[in-house]
């Protein structure tokens, strides 16, 4: 069997695709490899709590690999992080990796640009399937999810919280995709297939953040030109002991 580590959000698409991973007998997973911001303790964008991604991978029954960023990481930042945190795996012989990617063409570059400078091949289970039957499988699976994360700008806070269903599904907006691959929204999966358990949780604050980047030039010692990028809506978790 070909050794895998699988790169992990904690969310619906990587749980789908782990899902398809493990049932196929040509690879074996070997770590969940997920990146977390250093300063938060927290699942690098979804914004999940670190004890809640620990228990995850409890229940799915393979170890976790942190990758730690520091706050608000540039792209050589996160680069830099990626190699040095990958050293360990690479050291144990894994070549290849897998990802939840399901149609983003640039992204998918992206990573497999990166991964052969290091010598790794990338996998990708769900690959140009059509996001609508995706979601629906998901949730004929006996997934469980919740939304955890929403770009302001397309889903308003009242979706933030509430678990993926049909009824869900039906109330999102024309031009959202169902699997958010457009970034629209994200998930925190506590049930399914690959669980041996349920994770316990409640739910938390609801709070509203933006980010932005300065541009500040020669002409604009005040940095007024600084470019913002849509606010998220988020809602802590925090697990049930």
């Amino acid at each position: 069997m070909i050794p895998v580590y699988f790169n992990w959000s904690g969310g619906k698409d990587s749980s789908l695709a782990l899902y398809y991973l493990l049932q196929n007998p040509e690879f074996s997973v070997k770590a969940l490899v997920t990146t977390v911001n250093e300063a938060h303790q927290r699942i690098s964008i979804h914004g999940v709590r670190r004890e809640l991604l620990h228990e995850q991978a409890k229940q799915i029954g393979i170890p976790v690999h942190e990758i730690l960023l520091p706050d608000s990481p540039n792209m050589s930042d996160y680069e830099t992080a990626m190699n040095k945190g990958l050293q360990p795996l690479l050291d144990q012989g894994i070549r290849h990796c897998a990802f939840g990617d399901i149609f983003l063409e640039d992204l998918r570059k992206y990573r497999e640009d990166k991964l052969e400078e290091i010598g790794v091949k990338a996998i990708f289970p769900l690959w140009k399937r059509e996001t609508g039957e995706l979601i629906e499988t998901f949730i004929d699976l006996g997934f469980k999810t919740v939304v955890v994360c929403t770009q302001a700008d397309k889903l308003d806070e009242s979706f933030v919280g509430r678990t993926i269903d049909r009824d869900f599904l039906n109330d999102l907006p024309d031009g959202v995709d169902p699997c958010g691959e457009n970034g629209e929204f994200h998930t925190f999966v506590y049930d399914g297939p690959i669980y041996k358990q349920p994770l316990a949780f409640e739910l938390g604050e609801k709070v509203f953040r933006t980010y932005g980047k300065s541009t500040e030039s020669e002409d604009d010692v005040c940095g007024d030109s600084t470019e913002r990028i849509p606010g998220f809506h988020y809602i802590d978790l925090t697990i049930i002991s």
